[in-house]
């Protein structure tokens, strides 16, 4: 029997039951401000006495420098961009998200396995694969999507980082260049992060908000799971947590 803590099969050794602390996943496609979010989110909630990790894509120290490395030649195949993002995660989740909850921190996820989804069916059409890949993944206790529309988050992207290769999707040449290629690849991941809020009953809020409008909703949506017994945990033995730059 699949345990309503996992996506699939789940971890045979892990009881969820054991896990004090709460998972919070801020989805949503690139450039749409998660990671400035999240900082905010996490100030707030120390200064209120909580222990707060934060963790997010190609940030495990067993796989960062490798996706880093596979990334700069653009000629990762559908397969291996999915299974080098899903090591990542698995590494983040043994030893920093799991043992995290365990003591009681409130874990913030800079991006989630939905980020892996949206991908993998863009690149392949076929949701079940990577849905199966990812079946031990706990499942959130709360996700909230910034959703934008792709015509403001194009002009956001250009008036701050730019676009790369593979936010742009020139793997799947959609375009020709690298603005046509990210307005069809990221309205392709919008169209599948929509779908999935249905789905998966996300929160949504609106990215096109400004940043103070969007971060009290997200407050609010927070606040309901915070508890008095989450305040002030131990740190996890296991491993010292550090929450690392994002790449």
């Amino acid at each position: 029997m699949v345990d309503a803590r996992y996506f699939g099969d789940g971890l045979t050794y892990l009881n969820p039951n054991d896990l004090k602390g709460k998972l919070i996943a801020i989805e949503g496609t690139d450039g749409v401000g998660r990671s400035t979010h999240i900082e905010m989110l996490q100030e707030w909630l120390e200064v209120q006495g909580y222990g707060v990790l934060t963790t997010g894509w190609t940030r495990s120290n067993l796989m960062s420098k490798t996706i880093e490395m596979a990334k700069e030649g653009n000629i990762l195949d559908r397969w291996s961009f999915s299974l080098l993002y899903a090591t990542d995660f698995a590494d983040r989740l043994e030893h920093e998200i799991i043992p995290a909850l365990r003591s009681g921190f409130i874990v913030l996820a800079d991006r989630y396995i939905y980020t892996a989804f949206a991908r993998d069916f863009v690149r392949s059409g076929n949701r079940q694969w990577v849905r199966d890949v990812f079946g031990f993944a706990l499942v959130p206790d709360l996700v909230c999507y910034l959703r934008i529309d792709v015509e403001t988050l194009v002009l956001r992207v250009i008036e701050t980082k730019g676009m790369n290769f593979w936010e742009s999707g020139m793997d799947l040449r959609l375009g020709g260049d690298l603005y046509d290629s990210f307005k069809k690849y990221q309205s392709l991941l919008i169209e599948e992060f929509d779908k999935m809020a249905e789905e998966f009953h996300f929160e949504v809020v609106d990215a096109r908000k400004s940043p103070d409008e969007i971060q009290t909703e997200l407050r609010s949506k927070i606040q309901p799971l915070l508890t008095p017994h989450l305040r002030t945990p131990e740190l996890p033995s296991d491993r010292t947590i550090q929450p690392a730059p994002t790449s």
